[in-house]
C-alpha cells in the first residue's frame, strides 16, 4: 500500500517523539535511582554541544543544559523516526528489503553504543552499554508500535505467517512473568517485607548496589526488566513449539532455553552482587522461575495438543530406528560346523 510522502513524513515524527520520550523516561528512572534526576542529560549535553563543558564541572545540574540537550535529543529521534518510516513504508512495497531495517536497528543500537563510548570514561560510567542497549530496545519497540498503528496492514505484510508465532510467544512471556512475579510477592509477603525482592534485584543491576530500604523506582525498573526478558524467550520458546509441529524433538529447545536463561541470570546476579544471591535464596528463584515455565508450557500445550506425548513418540520412534536389526538383537550367533 503506497502512502503520500506528507504521511510518510507525519507517522516517522510521531515515531520519534515517542522513541525520544521513552528513552528520555528510562534514564530519568535510573537517574532518579542513583539519586541524581536529570544528571544523564545534562552530562551528554555538556559533552556533545560545544562551549558547555564547563556548564557542568561544579557537579550541579543545570537546567540550561538539560533543556538545550532534550531539543538535541528529540531532533535526533525525529530523524531516526523519519528515516525509519522511510524504509518502512519501502519495505512494504518490496519485502525482499526488510532485512535493512534488520540492518537499520543494528545500526542505531551500535550508534548511541559509539557515542556513549567516544564521549569518554564518565559517560561510560553513567551509561554502561547495557543500559544504552535496553534504552534503545524500548524506544525501537515504542516506534514500531506508532508504524503498526499508523499503518495497521504493516504487520501482515511484513511478518506475514510470524504473527501467531510472535502473538503466542508474547502470550506465554507475559504468563510466566505474572508468575513468577507472583511468586517473588508472596515470598516477600511471607516475610513481612513486600516488593523486597524486586527492589534488591533492581538496585543490584539498575543501581549498581544492593541492600538499603525498599525503593518504588526500583520495583518499576526491574518489573520492566523482568517482563521484557521473559517475552523475549516467550517468542524464542514458541519459535521451537512451532517447529516442534514438525520434529517434535524442537520443543526440548525450550528447556535447553530455559536452562541458558537460568544460568545466565545467576551468572549475571553473581558477578554484580553474590550477596544479593545469597540474601534472597537460590532455592526462591529457581522454584518461582520452575513454576513460570510451568505456567508457560500449559499455555504452549493449550495451544499445541499433544506436544509432550509426540517427543515421548518421537524418541521411541528415533531409538527404534538405530536399534539393531532383529537378527543382531538376539545375542551372538550361532558358528556354522
Amino acid at each position: 500500500m503506497k502512502h503520500s510522502r506528507a504521511r510518510i513524513i507525519l507517522d516517522g515524527v510521531i515515531a520519534g517523539i515517542c522513541g525520544g520520550a521513552v528513552i528520555a523516561i528510562w534514564f530519568l528512572l535510573l537517574d532518579a535511582v542513583r539519586g541524581q534526576p536529570l544528571a544523564t542529560p545534562a552530562l551528554l549535553a555538556a559533552s556533545l554541544l560545544p562551549g558547555l563543558h564547563n556548564a557542568a564541572a561544579g557537579g550541579a545540574i543545570s537546567i540550561t543544559l538539560v533543556a538545550e540537550y532534550t531539543a538535541f535529543h528529540f531532533l535526533t529521534f525525529i530523524g531516526i523516526g523519519v528515516a525509519g518510516a522511510v524504509m518502512m513504508e519501502a519495505a512494504e512495497r518490496d519485502r525482499a528489503l526488510f532485512p535493512s531495517l534488520l540492518l537499520f536497528v543494528f545500526a542505531f543500537e551500535v550508534f548511541f553504543i559509539a557515542v556513549v563510548m567516544l564521549l569518554g570514561p564518565a559517560a561510560v560510567a553513567v551509561m554502561p552499554w547495557w543500559k544504552v542497549m535496553i534504552g534503545n530496545g524500548l524506544a525501537t519497540a515504542a516506534m514500531l508500535l506508532v508504524f503498526l498503528w499508523r499503518q495497521p496492514i504493516l504487520l501482515a505484510s511484513l511478518a506475514g505467517p510470524w504473527i501467531g508465532v510472535i502473538k503466542e510467544g508474547v502470550a506465554a512471556g507475559v504468563i510466566g512473568a505474572v508468575i513468577l512475579a507472583v511468586w517473588f510477592l508472596a515470598c516477600d509477603y511471607a516475610a513481612g517485607q513486600a516488593f523486597r525482592t524486586p527492589s534488591l534485584l533492581g538496585s543490584v543491576i539498575l543501581g549498581g548496589g544492593a541492600g538499603g530500604p525498599i525503593s518504588l523506582p526500583m520495583v518499576a525498573g526491574y518489573t520492566a526488566l523482568h517482563f521484557i526478558a521473559f517475552i523475549a524467550f516467550g517468542v524464542a520458546a514458541s519459535i521451537f513449539v512451532v517447529g516442534s509441529e514438525r520434529e517434535p524433538l524442537l520443543a526440548l529447545g525450550v528447556l535447553v532455553l530455559f536452562l541458558c536463561f537460568e544460568v545466565a541470570f545467576f551468572g549475571w546476579i553473581t558477578l554484580l552482587s553474590a550477596a544479593a544471591l545469597e540474601d534472597l535464596g537460590w532455592w526462591r528463584i529457581i522454584g518461582g522461575n520452575l513454576l513460570a515455565l510451568a505456567g508457560m508450557i500449559a499455555y504452549f500445550e493449550y495451544g499445541h495438543p499433544r506436544i509432550i506425548p509426540r517427543i515421548g513418540q518421537r524418541w521411541n520412534e528415533i531409538a527404534a530406528e538405530s536399534a539393531p536389526s532383529g537378527r543382531r538383537m538376539g545375542g551372538p550367533q550361532r558358528v556354522a560346523r
